[in-house]
């Protein structure tokens, strides 16, 4: 502390500080966003490698309206399975190539499944729809019966004030017949 010729004291300036921000920006994880010198540094790999693995198809970066590279996170995250398979695995490209197309396979017969699976449900509800209607128009054909159980009758009969009687034999007995005279 310094005194003023006052005699008063004075405290010293006291800078204050800047406390830097950290400000984070969420990108979509497909979207090219890595130049090939970012993407080979967050992957561990040399440059080159990479545009070596995309001759041969093992990775498809995006490309700017000027013809840049660019590569996701998706990327990035590819091009470490690929150098782990490789250098922990001991496969060599073919290798890999083959392993990523099996895993593609597997991702679309899972797709697969899942869409096959949805339609065997609304199939499910559909038919017990079905079910249910018919079961009920069924139930509309149960009649108490003479005897006050229910009976099972057509469903002509049901909607006709008067019940069907079984069809007559012509025997010729009854009145009017040969026998009558």
């Amino acid at each position: 502390m310094s005194a003023d010729g006052d005699g008063a004291t004075r405290k010293p300036a006291t800078r204050q500080r800047r406390v830097p921000t950290v400000t984070r920006v969420e990108v979509e994880t497909d979207r090219g966003v890595f130049m090939i010198s970012v993407a080979a540094e967050l992957a561990n790999m040399h440059p080159q490698t990479l545009r070596m693995y995309e001759a041969r198809g093992l990775i498809e970066p995006q490309r700017s309206p000027k013809g840049t590279r660019l590569y996701s996170q998706e990327d990035v995250e590819k091009l470490r399975r690929i150098q782990e398979m490789t250098a922990d695995l001991g496969l060599n490209l073919a290798g890999v190539e083959r392993v990523l197309e099996m895993e593609r396979e597997i991702e679309e017969m899972h797709a697969r499944m899942e869409k096959l699976e949805v339609e065997a449900l609304q199939a499910q509800v559909a038919m017990a729809e079905e079910l249910e209607r018919v079961r009920r128009s069924f139930r509309a054909e149960l009649v108490p019966s003479a005897r006050g159980k229910l009976a099972l009758v057509r469903a002509a009969d049901v909607r006709s004030p008067f019940p069907a009687l079984p069809p007559r034999e012509n025997n010729n007995d009854g009145p009017g017949g040969k026998d009558a005279a």
